[in-house]
C-alpha cells in the first residue's frame, strides 16, 4: 500500500481482526459463560452427575450380587457347546491318555510310585469328569453356573470398588429411601452452602438406578476343572457351529431382561462453600471465573472496535485502488485470483478459530510463549484479512466494468484448459492414446507408492509393470521420437529445404500427419515453381505488352509527323492515312483484347446464355474468314453434324472462341498443309476440335500457350495481340467447359468441350 495510508490500514485491520475474534468467540459454547456462576455451569452439572452415578453404584443402590447370581441361566446350547468344545468323547479321552502316558512313564523310570499314583489318580479324575460331561447335562450345567457366578462376582465387586474410589468429590449429603426409610449420610449438611440441591416428593425424588450388566460377557470355558490338562489340545476339531453361537448370544441377552428396582430418595445434597474455594474444585471455580472475565473483556473490546470501524476508522477503498500491487494483481487470470481468495479466506477462518483459544490460554496462564504465539497469530490474521479485502475490492471494481467478467473468464486458465482438452480430442485417436498414457503413468506412480508402503504387493506390481507399464513406456518413447523427427523435418521445410520427404512409419495419426506434411511439401514445391514461372511470365508480359503497344504507336507517331510535311503529294498523304488507320485499328484491337481478358480474369464479365445451334455458329465463323482461308493456301477439312447441335451458351462470347481458334489456325499453320475442324456430340457434350501442323516450333511447356501475349512465333512476326488462346480459355471456363491443348511434335490440337442440351 502507499505509504501515506500505512497507519490507517494497520489500525483498521487490527480493529477488524479484534471485532471478528470477539464475534467468533460468541459461538462454540462460550455463551454459557454469560451471567452464570460456576455452580450453574454445564461443567459443574456434569461433575455432579458423575458423583450421583458413583454414589448410586457404591452406596444408595449397589447391585445385589447374590440376587444377580440367582438370575444366571444356562441354556441348552451352552451345555452342548461346553461339552463338545474340545471334540468328541473319544477324542477328549484320547487326548488325556496321550498327555499323561509319557508323564507316568517318566515316573516309573525314576521309580517314584507316589508320583505315578498321583498322576494316575489325576488322569482318571479328568477322564471321569469328561465322561460325566457326556452323561449328565446337570453336571455340565453346574460347572458352567459356578464359572459364571465367579466371573459375575469379580466384575460387580470391581465396579463397586471403582465407584467407591471415585467418591472423592467434596459433597455432603443426607438422603432417605422413600420406601424403606433407610437414611444415608456423609458429612454435615448444615455447613456454609456453596451449592445445594434438595429432593422431595414435591420437588422431585432422586432416582438411583442400578448399574446395568445386561451386556456382560461370560467365558463359559473358563472352568479350571475343565481346562486343566486339555488346553494343550485346542487344535482338536470343534463341533461348535455358527448356529450354536447365535443361540448362545440370544440366551445371554435374555438373562438380564428384568432390571433391578430403581430406588427413590429424598433429602439434601450440599457442596460446602469451603470446597469451592480450595482443592481441585476451587481451581475449577477460579479458571471458570477467569475465563468468564476474559470473554467479557474480549466482547467489550469487540463492541468498541465495531463502533470505531463504523465511525472513526471507516474503510476507504482508495487504500486498495491506489496500491502499488494493483496493476500486478490485475494481470493475473481470474481463476488464479479466485484460488488466492479461497486460500486466503480458508487460512483466515482457520486461524481466527485458533485465535480465540490462544487469547483465552494466554490471559489464563500469562506465559510468555503463549503471548508470542498469540501475537504471531494476530499479525498473520491481519495479513490474511488485508489480502481478502484487497481482492474483494478489486473484484467489485472489476465487475463494475461492463463485459470485463466475461472477458476474464474467457481468458482464464480454466477456459484455456477446457479448450486445450477439447483440442486434445480434435484427433480422437491421438487424444485417447495420450489420455490412456497419462492414466497409465499416473497409476504406475500410485502403484509404486503403494509398494513402498506395502512391499508384499510387489509380486502384483512387477507383472503389471512388465506387461502393461513397459509396453506403455515403449509406445510413448517411440511416438515421441517419431514426433521429434517430424518436427526436425518440418523445420527444414520451413527453412526452404524441400528436397527430402518425411518417412511414413505405420498407420498411426503421426504417420498420417507426416503424410499430410509431405503433401504440403509437394504443394509448396509446386507453388514455388509456379511462382518462379509467374515471375518469368510477368516479365515477358511487360516486355510483350510494351512491344505490342509501342509498335503501332510508333508507326502512328511516325506517319503523323510525315503528314505534317507540306511537300508530300496527295497520293502519299492517302497512303499515310491508310497506314494510320490500320495501325490505329491494330492498337484498338490490342487494347480491347487486353481489357476483355482483364474483365474475365476478375470475374466481372456477365454472360447472356441462351440456346445456340453450335453447327450454325461454326458455319458463320468459317464464312467470316473465307477470304483469309482462300489466301492462306491451307486446306480446311470441316466435319460437323447434319442436325442442329444445341448448347446453352452466350452466343457472342462462344463465337469469339471459335473465331480465335480459326484465326490462330490460319496464322500459325504450315502453308500447304491441312487444317481439320470437327464438331460433334459426345455423350451429353458438344466437342469442337481443331488440328493443324504448326508453322513454328513449339516449346515443351504447353501450358504457357494459354498465357497472355504468348505466341508460337517467339520473334513476333505475325499480327495479333497474343491473347487469342487466353481469351478462348477464359470464355470456356466461364461456361464451365473444358479446353485442352495437345502437341505431338509439330502437330497442334485444341479440344473444346461444353455441355449440350
Amino acid at each position: 500500500m502507499k505509504k501515506k495510508y500505512g497507519l490507517q490500514i494497520v489500525v483498521w485491520t487490527s480493529l477488524a481482526v479484534l471485532f471478528l475474534t470477539a464475534l467468533l468467540s460468541v459461538t462454540g459454547g462460550n455463551l454459557r459463560y454469560i451471567g452464570k456462576s460456576y455452580v450453574e455451569s454445564n461443567d459443574f452439572q456434569w461433575e455432579m452427575n458423575i458423583f450421583y452415578e458413583n454414589l448410586t453404584q457404591a452406596v444408595l443402590n449397589p447391585i445385589d450380587i447374590e440376587a444377580e447370581k440367582k438370575r444366571i441361566t444356562v441354556t441348552k446350547s451352552e451345555i452342548e457347546e461346553h461339552r463338545n468344545y474340545y471334540g468328541t468323547l473319544s477324542e477328549q479321552v484320547g487326548n488325556i491318555e496321550v498327555q499323561y502316558t509319557q508323564r507316568i512313564t517318566d515316573a516309573e523310570a525314576v521309580k517314584s510310585e507316589k508320583l505315578k499314583a498321583t498322576l494316575i489318580e489325576e488322569r482318571d479324575a479328568k477322564i471321569d469328569d469328561i465322561r460325566k460331561n457326556f452323561e449328565s447335562d446337570a453336571h455340565v450345567e453346574a460347572k458352567i453356573r459356578a464359572s459364571k457366578e465367579k466371573q459375575l462376582e469379580e466384575e460387580l465387586q470391581q465396579r463397586i470398588q471403582n465407584a467407591e474410589e471415585n467418591l472423592h468429590f467434596p459433597v455432603v449429603y443426607e438422603l432417605t429411601d422413600s420406601q424403606t426409610g433407610e437414611t444415608f449420610n456423609s458429612g454435615d449438611i448444615h455447613v456454609t452452602t456453596g451449592y445445594m440441591e434438595t429432593f422431595s416428593a414435591e420437588e422431585g425424588y432422586f432416582r438411583a438406578a442400578p448399574d446395568q450388566i445386561g451386556d456382560f460377557y461370560y467365558d463359559s470355558h473358563s472352568s479350571e476343572a475343565y481346562e486343566s490338562g486339555v488346553s494343550a489340545f485346542r487344535d482338536t476339531v470343534s463341533t461348535v457351529t455358527e448356529e450354536t453361537v447365535s443361540e448362545h448370544a440370544q440366551d445371554a441377552a435374555l438373562e438380564f431382561s428384568q432390571p433391578q428396582t430403581v430406588k427413590k430418595f429424598e433429602g439434601t445434597v450440599v457442596v460446602p462453600q469451603s470446597a469451592l474455594q480450595k482443592g481441585s474444585l476451587g481451581k475449577n471455580v477460579n479458571q471458570y471465573n477467569q475465563k468468564q472475565l476474559i470473554l467479557y473483556v474480549l466482547w467489550t473490546l469487540g463492541i468498541l472496535a465495531l463502533a470505531a470501524l463504523l465511525t472513526v476508522i471507516r474503510f476507504n477503498k482508495e487504500w486498495v485502488t491506489t496500491s502499488y500491487f494493483v496493476e500486478r494483481y490485475q494481470r493475473q487470470k481470474i481463476d488464479l485470483k479466485a484460488a488466492l481468495l479461497v486460500l486466503s479466506a480458508s487460512a483466515f477462518w482457520t486461524l481466527l478459530g485458533n485465535a480465540v483459544g490462544r487469547y483465552v490460554t494466554f490471559f489464563t496462564h500469562y506465559r510468555i510463549e503463549f503471548g508470542v504465539i498469540l501475537g504471531m497469530t494476530l499479525v498473520i490474521l491481519m495479513v490474511f484479512l488485508l489480502a481478502i479485502v484487497f481482492q474483494l475490492v478489486l473484484l467489485v471494481e472489476r465487475v463494475k466494468v461492463r463485459g470485463s467478467l466475461k472477458q476474464d473468464i474467457k481468458e482464464s486458465y480454466s477456459m484455456r484448459f477446457i479448450l486445450a482438452w477439447q483440442g486434445m480430442f480434435l484427433n480422437r485417436s491421438i487424444g485417447i492414446q495420450m489420455f490412456l498414457l497419462l492414466i497409465g503413468f499416473f497409476l504406475a506412480g500410485i502403484g509404486f507408492c503403494i509398494v513402498l508402503i506395502q512391499p508384499t504387493l510387489i509380486m502384483i506390481y512387477i507383472p503389471l509393470v512388465l506387461f502393461a507399464g513397459l509396453p506403455f513406456l515403449y509406445i510413448f518413447v517411440r511416438r515421441t521420437a517419431y514426433l521429434n523427427r517430424i518436427m526436425v523435418a518440418t523445420e527444414e521445410m520451413a527453412n526452404g529445404r524441400l528436397h527430402k520427404e518425411i518417412d511414413i512409419e505405420g498407420k498411426s495419426p503421426l504417420a498420417e500427419h507426416a503424410k499430410n506434411l509431405n503433401n504440403l511439401r509437394e504443394g509448396v514445391h509446386i507453388s514455388v515453381t509456379e511462382q518462379a514461372k509467374s515471375e518469368r511470365l510477368k516479365t515477358e508480359l511487360i516486355t510483350n505488352v510494351s512491344h505490342d503497344l509501342r509498335t503501332p504507336l510508333t508507326s502512328i507517331i511516325t506517319y503523323t509527323d510525315l503528314l505534317k510535311k507540306e511537300d508530300i503529294t496527295a497520293e502519299e498523304r492517302t497512303k499515310y492515312v491508310d497506314i494510320l488507320d490500320k495501325k490505329s485499328q491494330r492498337l484498338k484491337t490490342l487494347i480491347e483484347d487486353l481489357f476483355e481478358v482483364s474483365k474475365m480474369a476478375s470475374g466481372n464479365l456477365e454472360l447472356n446464355k441462351q440456346r445456340v445451334d453450335m453447327t450454325q455458329l461454326l458455319q458463320q465463323a468459317l464464312a467470316e474468314h473465307e477470304e483469309e482461308i482462300s489466301k492462306s493456301g491451307l486446306d480446311f477439312r470441316v466435319n460437323f453434324p447434319d442436325a442442329a447441335l444445341v448448347a446453352y451458351v452466350d452466343g457472342k462470347r462462344w463465337w469469339r472462341v471459335l473465331d480465335n481458334l480459326i484465326v490462330n489456325a490460319i496464322k500459325y499453320t504450315l502453308p500447304g498443309t491441312r487444317v481439320y475442324i470437327t464438331l460433334r456430340k459426345v455423350g451429353d457434350t458438344a466437342e469442337f476440335v481443331v488440328k493443324n501442323v504448326t508453322k513454328y516450333e513449339l516449346g515443351e511447356n504447353i501450358d504457357e500457350l494459354y498465357e497472355r501475349f504468348k505466341r508460337a512465333d517467339t520473334s513476333r512476326h505475325t499480327d495479333g495481340s497474343g491473347l487469342g488462346l487466353a481469351i478462348a480459355q477464359s470464355i470456356v471456363d466461364l461456361h464451365n467447359g473444358n479446353m485442352k491443348i495437345e502437341v505431338d511434335g509439330d502437330l497442334f490440337k485444341v479440344t473444346v468441350v461444353v455441355a449440350a442440351v
